[in-house]
């Protein structure tokens, strides 16, 4: 009996092995794609804001930058188009955007309030 069971223990114990060896490589390999790709996402975002602060300064860019206000959250600029001039065209909520990178989730529900024209001017007065 005892020696049906040896080659038996023996057997389990080298696919144990072999499994985790194999676990192991897999895993190797699946932190090894991940660390890839947060690099490359990482890589992704710094490339945008550093294509944000400088699309202003490209040939063809549509405004003066003069008549913009870096905002950085939910919209890139505020654009009063023609104020530098004395002149003022339009307001304009710019994003900026690399590539065929998509506007996210908050930049597309700002786009939605705007197109539904639920927008409004307001002034606060502090009063001490």
């Amino acid at each position: 009996m005892e020696q049906q069971l040896f080659p038996l223990i023996i057997g389990i114990a080298i696919w144990a092995v072999v499994g985790y060896l194999f676990a192991k490589i897999a895993l190797h390999s699946h932190i090894k794609d991940a660390r890839r790709h947060a690099t490359k996402q990482s890589r992704s975002v710094l490339l945008g804001d550093v294509n944000e602060k400088l699309a202003p300064a490209l040939p063809g860019f549509p405004y003066h930058f003069k008549d913009m206000v870096f905002i950085g959250k939910g919209i890139d600029y505020l654009v009063f188009d023609g104020l530098a001039e004395g002149n003022l065209r339009q307001i304009v909520l710019l994003e900026i955007k690399s590539w065929s990178s998509q506007l996210n989730r908050n930049e597309r529900s700002i786009q939605s309030v705007l197109s539904r024209g639920n927008i409004s001017y307001e002034v606060f007065r502090v009063t001490m």
